[in-house]
This record gives C-alpha cells, sequence and structure tokens, in this order.
C-alpha cells in the first residue's frame, strides 16, 4: 500500500525494516520474472513469477499465491513487489524453502475481493472479481504446467490482498495447504467452510484503513464454527502489520510446514 508514514522520514523507515530500497525491488524484478496470462476469454492478468534456483529432477516444489495491496494495482507489471515478495526471495529462506511464487497485479480500480465490506452485513457475491477469478486459473494453469505439490498450494496477501486472500479460500476451502491473510477482512457467515483450513491472521490494533474488527471477527466466527486459527493483532501497529507478519520467519516456516492431507 503507497500510504504517508507520518512519524518518520523515508529514509529512517526504510531502514528501520531493513530494506534499500532502490538495490532492493532491483533484486526482485530480476527473480520475479514478468508474464501474462491470457483467459480463453482473452482477458490478461500480467504477474510475476519466481521460480526455485534450481529443479531437482522428481521433485515437487510448494507454490504460493500472494495477493499485493490497492496501491499496487496497476499495469506496469513491477507494483506489485513493493511488499512482502522480498521474503520468500531472500537467498536463505530461498535456498531452505525452495518454492513457486505467483504474484499477480490487479487493474486500477479492481479488487481482489467481491465483498462490499463497508456495508455492515454484506456478505460474499456468488461469483469472484474478474482478477480473483483469473488468478484462480492462473493458479490451476501453473499447477499443471509445473513440479508443484498439489498438497503444499499456500495464499496469502496484504490489506486488499487480505481480503482477496478471505475471498479466494472460502470459495474454495479444501485446496489450499494453509493461508496468511493480513489486515484484510471476509464473510464470517461463511466462517464455518474454513475450520479444517490452517490459517494465521494479522492485523494492526492502531489500523483506521481496515478497521482491526474485520479480522476479530473472522477469527471470532471460525473458532466459534470449531476451527482452531491462529490470530496476531500487533498493539503498537497501524495498517502496516505485514511488515512485522513477512518479517518474521518463524511464521514463514510455519507457512511451509503445512501440508494438506491427501485422504
Amino acid at each position: 500500500m503507497k500510504l504517508f508514514l507520518t512519524l518518520f522520514s523515508p529514509f529512517l523507515f526504510f531502514l528501520l525494516i531493513g530494506l534499500q530500497p532502490l538495490q532492493a525491488q532491483t533484486d526482485l524484478e530480476d527473480l520475479y520474472q514478468p508474464k501474462e496470462y491470457i483467459s480463453d476469454d482473452g482477458d490478461t492478468l500480467r504477474y510475476r513469477m519466481m521460480l526455485p534456483p534450481e529443479f531437482e529432477e522428481g521433485k515437487e516444489y510448494p507454490l504460493v499465491l500472494f495477493l499485493h495491496g490497492a496501491g499496487e494495482r496497476g499495469s506496469d507489471n513491477t507494483a506489485q513487489l513493493t511488499w512482502g515478495l522480498d521474503a520468500f526471495a531472500e537467498e536463505e529462506f530461498r535456498n531452505e524453502h525452495p518454492a513457486i511464487v505467483i504474484a499477480p497485479q490487479a487493474p486500477d480500480q479492481s479488487f481482489w475481493a467481491n465483498l462490499n465490506w463497508r456495508e455492515e452485513g454484506a456478505g460474499l457475491m456468488d461469483e469472484p472479481s474478474k482478477p480473483l477469478g483469473l488468478a484462480y486459473e492462473l493458479l490451476n494453469k501453473t499447477v499443471q504446467e509445473y513440479p508443484v505439490d498439489e498438497n503444499r498450494l499456500y495464499i496469502t496477501g496484504l490489506s486488499m490482498g487480505g481480503f482477496g486472500t478471505w475471498d479466494l479460500i472460502t470459495r474454495h476451502p479444501d485446496l489450499f495447504a494453509a493461508a496468511m491473510p493480513i489486515c484484510g477482512g471476509g464473510d464470517p457467515a461463511k466462517a464455518h467452510l474454513l475450520t479444517d483450513l490452517p490459517i494465521w491472521n494479522f492485523h494492526g490494533a492502531l489500523d483506521n484503513v481496515v478497521p482491526p474488527e474485520l479480522s476479530r471477527d473472522m477469527i471470532n466466527a471460525i473458532r466459534d464454527a470449531g476451527g482452531l486459527p491462529g490470530y496476531t493483532e500487533y498493539p503498537d501497529m497501524d495498517h502496516f502489520s505485514w511488515i512485522p507478519a513477512y518479517g518474521d520467519r518463524y511464521v514463514l516456516d510455519w507457512l511451509f510446514s503445512q501440508r494438506r492431507s491427501s485422504e
């Protein structure tokens, strides 16, 4: 999300989170190759893909679907690299957890989730948004064309992508091995569909962009239905809760340790 930070200068902010933005962006553009998916109906979804450092014969790899926030929408097929994807590309982590990572970019003025969260009581629409539907098709295409371990499909997203994560796992609760939505929200009325899916949700208690109540409502609804989702709410964090979430190695190790039952 491209928001202004009022408490820190840009230099100090990047220093605090351990990034060198220009160099990091260049490195990510090299690791995440630009691609396009064109549907049977002729719709185009631009995306970036990072492959494992090398493919070993006979080995299958986990796949991560990453959904960006509203500030990274567009058509440049680059803005989605701004937040989060560096965590999966870090050299030590990538060598320990080689994976296929796909990061589609939603067009301007579009949304991943087909849910009007600003309208109290509004539920998930019957059909997914066009970008999310295309992302789902892209996911299936990637599974077919690459050596993907179908029991290790992961999904994560931040802000608008957090909403998209909740949306897609609700529509396909048996598809993923684990989900990691960040500062988003979903449809509590459908929480009973998610009781068996490993979920770790994150939000900042001081978030004034997406109210933390939206995460709390989803987590409480899943727990009331018998599920055991994880929830971390950072007490002193605002909307940028994805920074500590993706920066926590334990969290990412947890994500990659999850496997869908093959039964």
